[in-house]
């Protein structure tokens, strides 16, 4: 039987700043990205659970935080400091390798552990081990993280946030179908509103009420692909492997806008900008490159990425200019919002000059 922990860190920015200055962890913590447009343009990227009591939540802009915050005055409105939350995440992430048969890092507060060998298939076994490895984070750290073991990586990543914070969500496989029956449609992983709210209209709310939908219908819906994920993830079914996940060959430039725009003169002339700084690290680590994207960061703040695969390497500037504001009328297209932030993205990179270390710039 296998075994595979999903893991966690709670509010993770937040309490990064909160290892530094103790006296934050009583108080309301809201981490900022703030923009270049001054005061309190920007938006939230994570806030602690006293914050979001109140109602404050990722991706929210700063000012409507701080409307919700008004009335505590101890309230703490933070920049993002991302090279010390990155020195904490790789403090972390060395603590879970040590537990792992095979370790799958996802992102800065999170990862995969197989321990199927370790814990010899034993779910008894595996949860006095997570037990262990989260005592090793508070000691080592004084950080909290949820861990959800399962069988597979879906449903324990399900499981990890069905406790928070500090929980620990042990789903054997007999009990799978009655653990996902009491969730709701949108705690599937990759089901987002839109989706959850076109079920809703055919008055499908629970997981349990997902299951009873044929694949025929979900076909019809979603299409081959989609529909056959949501199919099994509805009944804990995924048999993707924990994974060793190669570094992230990219480099990616993003800048915040002056001013809300979907006028293709005014963004070209921000990509031309963007590629331009961009080129000058590609240039610096000796790189070529063969994929080309453009994101966008909508004025909702949601996101939009299109992307192109070029015949050969390069490393030529007027390519990557020229292949960014292709992908920028592309993407231009039936565009209805602003868009408030604007980024080119490369990667499928190769050395110029036999050099191998890669860096990401974000």
């Amino acid at each position: 039987m296998r075994i595979v922990f999903h893991i966690d860190f709670d509010y993770f920015f937040a309490q990064c700043e909160e290892i530094r200055n103790q006296t934050l962890k009583t108080r309301p913590v809201c981490i900022c990205i703030f923009s270049d447009r001054g005061g309190d343009s920007g938006a939230i990227a994570t806030a602690n659970y006293i914050a979001r009591r109140y109602g404050v939540k990722s991706g929210m802009p700063i000012k409507f935080a701080k409307t919700r915050l008004k009335e505590i005055p101890e309230s703490a409105f933070l920049p993002a400091d991302f090279p010390y939350y990155s020195e904490i995440s790789q403090k972390g992430m060395d603590i879970m390798k040590s537990y792992a048969d095979v370790f799958e890092y996802v992102g800065r507060d999170e990862a995969y552990l197989d321990v199927t060998k370790r814990t010899e298939g034993k779910f008894s076994s595996a949860a006095h081990l997570a037990q262990q490895l989260k005592n090793q984070i508070r000691a080592e750290l004084k950080m909290t993280c949820t861990v959800g073991i399962s069988g597979n990586k879906l449903v324990s990543k399900i499981a990890s946030g069905f406790k928070k914070p500090d929980g620990l969500t042990v789903v054997e496989p007999e009990k799978i179908e009655s653990f996902l029956d009491q969730l709701k449609v949108g705690d599937i992983p990759g089901i987002g509103k839109v989706t959850e709210e076109k079920f809703a209209d055919m008055n499908i709310i629970s997981i349990a009420d997902l299951r009873k939908l044929d694949v025929f219908t979900l076909n019809k819906m979603f299409g081959k692909k989609i529909s056959s994920y949501i199919y099994n993830a509805a009944r804990g079914i995924d048999d993707d492997p924990v994974a060793e996940r190669a570094p992230a060959v990219q480099y990616s430039r993003i800048v915040t806008l002056k001013q809300d725009s979907k006028d293709f003169g005014f963004l070209a002339n921000s990509i031309e900008e963007i590629c331009i700084d961009l080129h000058e690290t590609i240039l610096k680590h000796k790189k070529m490159f063969r994929s080309v994207g453009i994101q966008f960061v909508q004025s909702d703040l949601s996101n939009k990425t299109k992307s192109k695969m070029l015949k050969n390497p390069t490393s030529s500037l007027d390519e990557l200019k020229k292949t960014s504001l292709v992908l920028l009328q592309e993407a231009l297209v039936d565009q209805n919002q602003d868009i408030r932030r604007l980024g080119v993205r490369v990667s499928e990179l190769s050395d110029m000059q036999g050099q191998s270390s890669i860096e990401n710039f974000f």
